[in-house]
């Protein structure tokens, strides 16, 4: 008979953990966290996609008036090709010294609009004007150049008047918003949250203010923004909805707290920076990165964004698609002989910690007797556990059982392929939770998780039963964080099946 544990498992509603530990927002927290928002859109990312589809976009319309017109008449010569894609990027690199590349400057029009058709007029006066100190001016179709000037302005307003309703659309939705809360409800917050507040086409969007203290120096409102909670808060404030800054408004004699707090706020995903708006100690310029006019201190970045994070997006896809394409005969196999190995479903779900502490559906194959099944992984599968099929032995062994993992990077896009291994939310240590047994082990979680990951191919993979295997997982996962690169993921990758037979002493 299928006990009901077994029977959620099929459909997924028992893979909720059944007790989690989450802290009380305040009323104030809550309301600002329940807001509907979207995810952020990295202007760095669209500043350099619009450069990209400028430098397509124009070389790809002097060409074709090229082949329309002029090489009907005289013959194809490699000399204009050159010349376009030449006036091309001397047009994109004109554009940037006019400073259009900006993401404040796409939400206008009139002042993108004037600066853009003055460098494109400055860039073919500098072709005519070099193409008459080489004497080529006779050999250069005016109709050509002419046309080519005309049609490919039209292209850029028509481009730029696409791209200034998606740009404020994204600004309407948040999306290019930096959401920010402040450390610190006194005086200096409050000056600290005015100075952001008044700044013109800021991307500062100012959600609270958080404090530890009760007396009369912490406010109930900072410059206009509501006072959210305590320290402690911010963690799962930050789980709750999208936070991309922490500012220190606390003043750099205040040492030892801060560092109190930076220990409890180093594991989340976001920029974490200590404001000197008001502090009277000065370093060297350099040592500040600035809000507007803002300086501040960083203390910690968050790890993998901007055109990194569309590296590891497509480095994910394209090759985990391969890779799927590659596996999917091993997989029909294995999917056959779970089947007949044992009765029960081929596949099995299991809630693991995603990005962010998120919780996530993990797909793997079954390696457990249904009827025993363990969707939150309240026990763990130990050496010669009854609980495994024949089957199960040799796929959880081999990692074969992971296999359907590669349905959540390249479908679902919640796993990567390598990155930290997702635990089970009831993973333990004995009677302790992970969290538990390691400090900062959350700060693993700063990443999406991946299938394979460094600490797996050094050895630090399957039945968890000592402090060191815990604590080696997650210092392997922070180095991974620290120093990750394109390279270094095809490293791990292509380490991995060697690791699998190799190290796989662990794995029950």
């Amino acid at each position: 008979m299928i006990n009901a544990a077994a029977t959620a498992a099929m459909d997924g509603t028992a893979d909720r953990p059944p007790v989690e530990r989450r802290r009380r927002l305040t009323p104030a927290a809550l309301a600002v966290a329940n807001q509907k928002v979207g995810g952020a859109y990295s202007p760095i990312v669209i500043a350099g996609a619009v450069r990209l589809v400028d430098f397509v976009m124009l070389s790809l319309i002097g060409i074709a008036l090229y082949f329309g017109y002029v090489v009907r008449l005289g013959g194809f010569h490699w000399e204009y090709a050159s010349a376009i894609v030449a006036m091309t990027a001397t047009a994109v690199i004109c554009f940037q010294a006019a400073d259009i590349y900006d993401v404040d400057v796409f939400r206008g029009q009139l002042r993108q609009m004037t600066r853009m058709v003055s460098s494109w007029a400055f860039v073919f006066l500098l072709f005519i004007g070099a193409s008459f100190l080489v004497k080529l001016g006779s050999e250069i179709s005016r109709l050509w150049l002419t046309t080519f000037f005309f049609v490919g302005l039209a292209a850029l307003v028509t481009e730029r008047l696409v791209l200034r309703s998606l740009v404020r659309n994204w600004a309407r939705q948040g999306r290019l918003d930096r959401r920010t809360i402040v450390v610190g409800a006194d005086e200096n917050g409050a000056k600290l949250v005015e100075a952001l507040n008044i700044q013109e086409d800021s991307d500062i969007h100012m959600l609270g203010v958080f404090d530890d203290r009760n007396d009369d120096r912490a406010m109930d409102t900072c410059g206009g923004s509501p006072k959210l909670g305590k320290v402690d808060d911010i963690v799962e404030f930050a789980r709750r909805t999208r936070v991309d800054l922490v500012l220190f408004a606390l003043p750099i004699s205040a040492e030892t707290r801060i560092l109190e707090m930076l220990k409890k706020l180093w594991v989340l995903p976001v920029d974490i920076r200590l404001s000197a708006h008001t502090n009277k100690l000065r370093f060297r310029p350099r040592s500040y990165s600035y809000l507007g006019e803002v300086p501040t201190l960083d203390v910690f970045e968050a790890p993998i964004t901007d055109w990194d994070l569309v590296m590891k997006w497509l480095f994910d896809h394209v090759v985990g698609f391969l890779i799927l394409l590659a596996a999917l005969p091993v997989m029909g196999l294995v999917a056959l002989a779970i089947k007949l190995d044992s009765p029960g479903p081929v596949l099995f779900r299991q809630k693991r910690f995603g990005f962010n502490n998120e919780r996530i559906d993990v797909f793997k194959f079954r390696s457990l007797y249904h009827h025993q099944a363990d969707p939150t992984a309240t026990k763990v599968v130990t050496k010669n556990d009854p609980r495994v099929t024949r089957v199960g032995r040799f796929i959880r062994k081999t990692s074969l059982d992971e296999l359907p993992q590669l349905f959540n990077v390249v479908f679902k896009s919640n796993l990567s392929l390598v990155g930290p291994r997702p635990h089970a939310v009831q993973g333990k240590l004995q009677s302790r939770l992970f969290d538990e047994a390691v400090d900062g082990y959350f700060a693993r979680h700063r990443v999406k998780p991946g299938i394979t990951g460094w600490a797996q191919i050094n050895g630090w993979r399957g039945e968890v039963d000592t402090d060191e295997k815990i604590q080696k997982r997650v210092e392997f996962d922070l180095y991974y964080i620290e120093n990750w690169s394109v390279l270094f993921d095809l490293f791990i990758l292509l380490k991995t099946p060697l690791a699998l037979m190799t190290k796989n002493e662990n794995a029950y």
